[in-house]
């Protein structure tokens, strides 16, 4: 017999966004990526909702609003960040929020530019909807753990938060599911009156 998990049910929103894979030319890596890490790092039980659509801003505009009305509590998106004419997530995105979070950007930015220099050249935003948060993330696999979890040393330490840490409190701030991750993966960070104790 299942034992009913402590923790809140969560619904959120994967969105890879490439005209070459939206358009079966090749495999798409962004949603098991996404999926796969957050698998490992939340303790919550999950609900996916993945969409795998092409470089169109009204598409991928149309597709947040879609999964953020649909109650998920967090959309998160891989591609689309850069600075070439096809790429127009951050313009979607930004096309569908009623508040704006710069600091998820940079910090990406600022984790991505210890491996490369043209991290300067991603433009990532993050954004609320009602009360989903949505994050637009890199294309890579790597870059997106790096990004979610951050930078450690060899031996496990902590060298630089990842944005990850920030959004559970975000969404405890706007009315969503109360989110616990695994601290192995990503240790979240609450005031000490946010925090809730979980008896199993």
């Amino acid at each position: 017999m299942n034992t009913p998990s402590p923790f809140d049910a969560i619904k959120i929103g994967i969105v890879s966004i490439s005209d070459r894979a939206a358009g079966g030319i090749y495999v798409d890596k962004g949603l098991p990526a996404l999926q796969d890490w957050l698998t490992q790092a939340l303790k919550n039980p999950l609900q996916f909702e993945p969409r795998l659509i092409a470089d169109e801003q009204a598409s991928i505009s149309a597709t947040l609003i879609e999964l953020a009305d649909a109650g998920c509590a967090l959309i998160l998106t891989t591609g689309g960040t850069g600075p070439a004419l096809r790429d127009v997530t951050p313009e979607a995105t930004l096309a569908v929020a009623h508040k704006q979070l710069p600091g998820f950007g940079e910090q990406m930015r600022q984790i991505s530019l210890k491996f490369v220099p043209t991290a300067i050249l991603s433009r990532q935003v993050a954004v609320i909807r009602g009360q989903c948060l949505i994050i637009n993330l890199p294309g890579q696999p790597k870059a997106i753990a790096e990004t979610l979890e951050g930078l450690k040393d060899a031996d496990g330490r902590q060298l630089m938060d990842g944005i990850f840490a920030a959004v559970p409190y975000c969404i405890d701030l706007i009315g969503g599911p109360y989110i616990e991750t695994d601290a192995t993966v990503c240790k979240a960070f609450r005031p000490k009156s946010a925090i809730r104790t979980f008896y199993q």
